[in-house]
């Protein structure tokens, strides 16, 4: 998958957190830029490198949760020869690397206390040492970070050092999520729909149908931009006729009726099948006289199945088990009622 570098989106939401960057770009001061996963924190990372006066010189990623904390400060600071095993010859950090740039840290939240303290004196004195070295050495490097935790929460937990938070928080940029950006879901659909049909060889774009902008809008999107155009790449690939809008979406691609199902264990010894739960509960019984028992009946059906089987991400099987059916009971039922994908 392409690194996808531009920025889709019209909401208000959105537009406000893109000039925010775009604002703080000029000034030559540390940014946090703070956000779910998936909802384009690099994104806003390389922007604010890009509108810098530093844009011509380097610019390094450095995801510190992928990376072991026995390394991490020899990967930020570098080290010398025979400084720990393996070390077998002298190494640059990528402070030296990226000096006169930019270097972004993601995943802020994930580093160590140690390779922490050696941040804070690299952003407040612009001097780095290398690990099993006693010279410092100068560096002019703008610092960019991310994370989707709370840092004044973690400083709270003694989890983060207050000291550092105060140096990266000149400017913090926080995204919205996508369920937040209005009108935002289908303007990026259609994007992502365009450029999908157009890796396939459809001659024209046909849209997308009732039933999937209906799902687009009612479904949460704990993963974002990202799972967006999973979601719709995945439909249009598997769409089988490129004159009709697209109008099937499936949100779980381990979705199988022969799927394993996870058991995990419970401390009595019992292993129930993990059904997620409803924070709104179950489906309200129709209110006021019902003239109609029969209609009112299927209503009544038909709303706990369509809640159910959007509580389990619309994995038959999972939802046929939290339901009490089986997996025939259950394909019959949302036939039924019109629910079936």
């Amino acid at each position: 998958m392409e690194r996808e570098t531009q920025f889709i989106g019209q909401s208000a939401t959105f537009q406000d957190a893109v000039e925010r960057a775009s604002q703080a770009a000029a000034l030559d001061r540390p940014v946090l830029v703070i956000g779910e996963r998936g909802t384009g924190k690099e994104l806003i990372a390389e922007r604010l490198h890009r509108l810098s006066a530093r844009w011509d010189k380097p610019y390094l990623i450095m995801n510190c949760a992928a990376m072991p904390e026995t390394l991490i400060e020899s990967e930020l600071f570098g080290h010398e020869a025979g400084a720990f095993t393996g070390a077998t010859r002298s190494r640059a950090g990528r402070f030296e690397e990226a000096d006169g740039g930019t270097l972004f840290l993601d995943e802020l939240a994930t580093m160590s206390m140690g390779a922490q303290e050696r941040l804070l004196r690299a952003v407040e004195y612009g001097e780095v040492t290398r690990v099993g070295s006693s010279r410092p050495i100068r560096v002019d490097v703008r610092i960019v970070a991310a994370t989707n935790e709370h840092l004044p929460a973690l400083v709270e937990e003694n989890r983060f050092r207050a000291d550092l938070l105060d140096r990266l928080s000149f400017e913090v940029i926080t995204l919205p999520p996508l369920r937040a950006r209005e009108g935002d879901i289908e303007v990026l659909a259609t994007y992502f729909g365009q450029r999908m049909a157009a890796v396939l060889g459809w001659e024209e774009w046909p849209g997308f149908g009732p039933r999937a902008l209906a799902q687009m809008e009612g479904h949460d999107w704990p993963g974002n931009v990202r799972e967006l155009r999973n979601v719709i790449e995945r439909a249009i690939y598997r769409w089988p006729d490129p004159e009709r809008p697209v109008d099937a979406l499936s949100f779980d691609p381990f979705a199988s009726p022969w799927q394993p199902v996870h058991r995990p264990a419970a401390k009595d010894g019992a292993t129930p099948v993990a059904v997620p739960e409803s924070s709104s509960g179950p489906a309200a019984p129709p209110s006021g006289p019902v003239s109609d028992l029969r209609a009112a009946v299927d209503g009544y059906e038909r709303q706990i199945l369509a809640d159910t089987m959007a509580r389990c991400r619309y994995n038959q099987k999972v939802a046929a088990e939290a339901l009490g059916l089986s997996y025939d009971q259950i394909r019959h039922a949302l036939k039924k009622h019109g629910l079936n994908q």
